[in-house]
């Protein structure tokens, strides 16, 4: 709806591609002067990556969106220094909620974020028991806006899941399903996804912390954390990681993390993966990468 329909209301022309190639889209982003593209981040990531990327003619490019999965500081920073025109990232959900919009081309220092609520959106950061929390804590996303959905069609529990009420006015609000920070100008930094945080011994751990970290090593071109089951802890975190090369010694990068995380947010495994699984459109299965560590323990 944001990068169709818009162009076609005014007058303009919109190219589908029945599915992504690089060669191909930059061939068509060339020939047809293409102004405006929409494109999820594992989409922008190829394009970086492609050896022949620079030979194309990209300078009619005035716009560039991105949406549906996690939009890399560094990758957002690569798009604006290598592709003509601004970038925007969308952060919302197919349900409604809050729209956030970043602009990265104008706000260069807020690349780790995914932008202010847009016009018309609410945002609310709230604890488990569903309290608000002091300004920069992480906690729950709660949103709403006029894109909003009534509920799911013939399901009024999963409904009831989804939605938060407000106990002031009876106003229903849409849990994003996300954890994240408010910082004092308002951008909404993300921590991670709520189903996903790992509880360690009564401890919350959040993976993107120590992805961070991860990838901070040298050699390490992806990492994700996830938690499995632990009789002494409840859970632990267990990381995977996709190298550069192979002869990187997995156990002296887990040490050389571990020695800068907290003691209880240590990886209580780490492994090497040749690419992490990825939906079509990109959206890091982190259930299969759970499935492969409780397997890995066994």
């Amino acid at each position: 709806m944001v990068a169709f329909l818009p162009p076609l209301l005014a007058g303009g022309t919109v190219r589908i591609m029945g599915k992504f190639d690089c060669e191909r889209w930059l061939t068509h982003a060339q020939s047809d002067r293409t102004n405006v593209t929409m494109l999820v981040p594992v989409q922008y990531q190829r394009l970086m990556d492609f050896a022949q990327f620079d030979d194309f003619d990209l300078t009619s490019l005035a716009l560039k969106y991105c949406t549906s999965a996690p939009f890399s500081a560094e990758l957002k920073r690569e798009v604006l220094s290598r592709m003509p025109g601004g970038l925007i990232e969308i952060y919302s959900m197919t349900e409604g909620g809050v729209v956030c919009l970043l602009a990265c081309h104008e706000f260069p220092d807020k690349l780790h974020t995914v932008g202010r609520p847009a016009p018309g959106s609410e945002l609310k950061v709230l604890d488990d028991e569903d309290q608000p929390v002091p300004a920069g804590t992480p906690g729950n996303l709660i949103g709403r806006s006029h894109t909003m959905m009534a509920g799911y069609k013939n399901q009024p529990g999963k409904t009831a899941e989804a939605q938060w009420t407000d106990p002031a006015d009876g106003e229903a609000w849409m849990r994003m399903g996300d954890i994240g920070r408010v910082d004092e100008e308002g951008f909404v930094e993300l921590v991670g996804r709520a189903k996903d945080m790992i509880i360690s011994g009564g401890f919350n751990i959040y993976p993107s912390d120590l992805e961070a970290e991860l990838e901070k090593e040298a050699d390490v071109v992806e990492a994700a954390v996830v938690g499995i089951a632990s009789k002494q802890w409840g859970e632990t975190p267990v990381g995977f990681v996709v190298l550069d090369r192979t002869t990187r010694d997995v156990a002296e990068i887990c040490g050389a993390v571990n020695a800068r995380l907290g003691k209880t947010q240590r990886l209580s495994g780490l492994h090497v993966i040749a690419k992490m699984p990825r939906s079509h459109i990109g959206k890091l299965l982190k259930t299969e990468l759970r499935e492969q560590a409780e397997a890995l323990a066994k």
